[in-house]
């Protein structure tokens, strides 16, 4: 699959706070550069023929204003689209909504940095599994990408990719996305212990383990 541990390294991570009028939010921030362009880079992410070849299927309408849906995951609406570099949806999934914003970032002719920041709501769950609860999905997710961009014509094989998960490599990679999301945490203010045991939470969690 990949390396997972240049991968990770690869990675920015950031969490903030936001203030929404439902209340107190946190925001968490992920971002990888890729060896493409802008108008490529848009494609890949706002595709849906592309997007099922690094992330899930999607069906809708893949525009401001339109709906969409992630095969087994989020649904939600694009709420703005700024070609070819910005855009915002709500992410909608088991009852809660949440929000999410895409921004493109020209760093070369060639090299175009993706970056997502995914904002929720405080509650029970961040309380006890904190930022890589979603963290981890999104170091997946970015991960998918760096292999499409590298072979864009490969299809996704959704068993290898079930099968990975579950491997020894797919647990090491999961284990170091929770450490760096609780690093980001740290970084945050948190108190290391907590930022510590949320991690540990959330890997169990993912891997029975």
């Amino acid at each position: 699959m990949i390396d997972v541990k240049e991968q990770i390294s690869s990675v920015r991570r950031k969490l903030g706070s936001r203030t929404l009028e439902a209340g107190e939010a946190r925001e968490l921030t992920i971002s990888q550069a890729y060896e493409t362009d802008l108008e490529d880079l848009w494609d890949v992410v706002t595709s849906a023929e592309r997007i099922a070849r690094w992330f899930l299927p999607v069906s809708g309408e893949l525009r401001e204003g339109g709906k969409y849906q992630l095969e087994g995951n989020a649904g939600g609406t694009v709420t703005s689209c700024e070609h070819p570099r910005a855009y915002a949806a709500t992410w909608e999934f088991g009852g809660q909504i949440s929000w999410i914003e895409v921004r493109l970032i020209e760093e070369g002719p060639d090299r175009t940095r993706f970056e997502l920041t995914h904002i929720a709501h405080v509650d029970d769950h961040w309380s006890e599994y904190g930022p890589a609860a979603v963290g981890i999905g999104w170091d997946m997710g970015l991960m998918g990408l760096a292999l499409h961009v590298a072979n864009p014509s490969a299809p996704r094989d959704n068993e290898a990719v079930a099968a990975w998960t579950v491997s020894d490599d797919g647990k090491t990679f999961m284990r170091l996305s929770s450490d760096a999301w609780a690093d980001a945490d740290i970084a945050d203010g948190e108190n290391p212990d907590a930022a510590r045991t949320r991690s540990a939470n959330t890997y169990a969690a993912y891997t029975g383990s």
